[in-house]
């Protein structure tokens, strides 16, 4: 089974930015305890505070679908939606060790 990684860019509508700062605070702290997590990161762009950029690392698909089907993962899109201008996911995977 292969590693996959996430690597997701959101951009808060104006003046929502503390707001969705909060909630994605949240989800880390829950998905981390997650087992299948390996590694789950939020950053925010030093450029535009509005700005959120999520790294995670889950072992395998498995994982991954399980933490997509969590109560915290659906909670936390309910409460983010209205707060977002755009939104990228990209599912990656390692080219090179």
């Amino acid at each position: 089974m292969k590693e996959i990684i996430i690597n997701a860019v959101l951009k808060a509508k104006s003046g929502k930015g503390e707001l969705l700062r909060k909630e994605l605070i949240n989800l880390v702290e829950a998905s981390r305890m997650e087992d299948g997590c390996l590694q789950y990161t939020l950053y925010e762009s030093v450029e535009n505070s509005d700005t959120f950029v999520f790294y995670e690392r889950w072992k395998d698909e498995e994982a991954l679908t399980f933490h997509m089907n969590a109560e915290h993962y659906k909670y936390c899109g309910q409460q983010t939606e209205p707060l977002l201008e755009k939104q990228e996911i990209h599912r990656l995977q390692i080219v090179n060790y």
